[in-house]
């Protein structure tokens, strides 16, 4: 073992967080190895290339803010950019800083083991390769362990079939062929809608209807680019001040402080205004009142019926398990209308459940429907998933899927005890929200804590088991009160497609980021005089 190349930090994953992350490590004179698992760069934009693949918050907020150069030098397209214009995006992110250099493509992870007499993480990969690393930092995002659905036969189809996640990087046609897609979360809603447009006839496959919302996506002309360039302080410092680092922020008022003229009008106001306002930038009771939200259920209810023609697949497509927002809200471009076409049928499998995938379609209870594609949009095993999928053994060799085998227990989202020298960005119980915001806020904390342990000599930082505690419950009491943690989602842990997930847990940080950065701020101001630093 003494013959490990040697690092002193390794970062999994080589997506916006692990890019970001070697950035800040280079700063700090370390000798970086950054594992992906893919052959090139992004993340979550290299993997999931499926047809409509696109932001839902607007490009320029999601961008990194860190370099005036980049954001001077970048021009986007669009208000909520495509796939293939992000991955390019990241790709000349990571040629501008020379990123590519310290990056290891094809290297999945298989196992990364403590070794408490060397004070150092032992990785090793898929292929067998092992590294040595002082430091360990995990960048492999809470959406990124994609689950298909336990259905026998899956193994049997002959014609073509991909999980929306595990894309083929050369184009797929659907022009003339009958086309299934199983699933209508975020990602099945963008990818039926673009899909409908071309099929010879597509059938969509629901289990639980979302309550969707209009994206009202536009070309960004270069006159309006350069103004937005000329905004960027302000809008990053608004990202900074809003509840989850969004453009949108809940509206101060409450649902029945406003007649009921005022409260159509407003939500009309929001319904026609692109983005996420009308999910993040509502009343602030919608998500807590259930006779508020009833209301706001209502009315886009309201909308779907007067979107669908057929009154009766308007009825499939309302949500009844739960009310609007209390779900990651799907941004849609003519998703409704897509039900009005000649092409398109919805299954409601409340009704007719798979039974099984055959080897020419699929068999429903009432019904054998034939294909020539099936398309999974069945989502994936959210937050911790991408962590099971690694044998990670900290001290006396425990395992982290053990040790979170409840529900995850972290303190700052940062740390686990008994995993000391690993960090995690974007882990569980983290403030999620406008995702590359909180990223980079993450990562810049994580390299504090590093500068602070090569400034003292530090070579064992952990987190106690009294913060562990601490934090966890403290995420747990901001989630009390909460509509959506009464909800079987992918944000309380809910998964059908995998054992052991059938029961909710608190995966998110339910807060806002504002009282999130203070809380790691006040602790790194401290000298991180809260963890076991040696």
């Amino acid at each position: 073992m003494a013959t490990l190349k040697q690092y002193d930090a390794i970062v999994i994953g080589a997506g916006i967080s692990g890019l970001y992350q070697l950035y800040r490590l280079r700063e700090l004179g370390m000798k970086v190895l950054v594992l992906e698992a893919g052959t090139g760069v992004g993340g979550t934009w290299y993997w999931n290339r499926y047809p409509g693949a696109r932001f839902d918050s607007e490009s320029y907020s999601y961008a990194y803010s860190f370099s005036e150069e980049l954001l001077r030098e970048w021009n986007w397209s669009e208000h909520f950019s495509s796939q293939p214009e992000t991955l390019r995006y990241l790709n000349y992110v990571a040629d501008k800083f020379d990123l590519r250099r310290d990056i290891l493509f094809r290297g999945r992870v298989a196992a990364a083991h403590y070794r408490d007499d060397a004070r150092s993480w032992d990785v090793t990969l898929e292929d067998g390769s092992q590294f040595r690393s002082r430091f360990l930092i995990t960048a492999i995002g809470p959406l990124s362990a994609p689950t298909m659905p336990t259905i026998p036969g899956v193994d049997t189809f002959q014609g073509a079939s991909f999980h929306t996640a595990r894309w083929p990087h050369e184009a797929v046609s659907f022009e003339g062929k009958r086309v299934a897609v199983i699933g209508t979360g975020a990602t099945g809603v963008q990818t039926i809608q673009e899909v409908a447009k071309t099929a010879g006839h597509l059938t969509v496959f629901q289990r639980t209807p979302n309550w969707c919302a209009p994206l009202l996506n536009s070309k960004i002309s270069p006159e309006e680019m350069t103004r937005l360039k000329a905004g960027y302080k302000e809008m990053f410092q608004r990202c900074q001040e809003t509840f989850a680092c969004f453009l949108h922020t809940q509206d101060p008022r409450g649902t029945f402080e406003v007649s009921e003229a005022e409260r159509e009008a407003f939500w009309e106001k929001l319904y026609a205004e692109p983005g996420f306002g009308i999910w993040q930038g509502n009343f602030r009771d919608m998500l807590t009142d259930r006779a508020a939200n009833a209301l706001i259920s209502a009315f886009v209810a309201r909308k779907i019926r007067q979107r669908v023609k057929d009154p009766a697949v308007a009825g499939k497509l309302i949500p009844t398990n739960h009310g609007f927002g209390t779900r990651r809200v799907p941004l849609e471009t003519k998703y409704y209308e897509v039900y009005n076409q000649d092409n398109v049928a919805l299954v409601d499998l409340r009704e007719t459940p798979i039974e099984r995938i055959a080897p020419a379609g699929i068999k429903t209870s009432d019904a054998e429907y034939p294909f020539d594609i099936i398309v999974y949009a069945t989502g994936f095993d959210a937050v911790t998933g991408s962590f099971d999928r690694i044998d990670i053994r900290g001290v006396h060799g425990l395992r982290l899927k053990d040790k979170w085998q409840a529900g995850p227990e972290t303190y700052l989202g940062v740390m686990v005890n008994g995993f000391p020298n690993m960090a995690m960005l974007m882990g569980p119980h983290t403030a999620l929200g406008n995702i590359p915001r909180s990223i980079e806020y993450n990562v810049e904390w994580v390299t504090g804590l590093l500068r602070h342990a090569q400034a003292h000599g530090l070579t064992r930082l952990e987190a106690t088991e009294a913060g562990v505690e601490s934090w966890t419950d403290h995420v747990k009491a901001l989630g009390a009160g909460l509509l959506s943690n009464e909800i079987d989602s992918w944000m309380t842990g809910v998964n059908s497609n995998v054992a052991g997930r059938q029961t909710r847990r608190i995966n998110r940080y339910s807060g806002s980021a504002p009282a999130y950065r203070a809380r790691c701020d006040a602790v790194a101001a401290q000298d991180y005089q809260e963890m076991a630093l040696d």
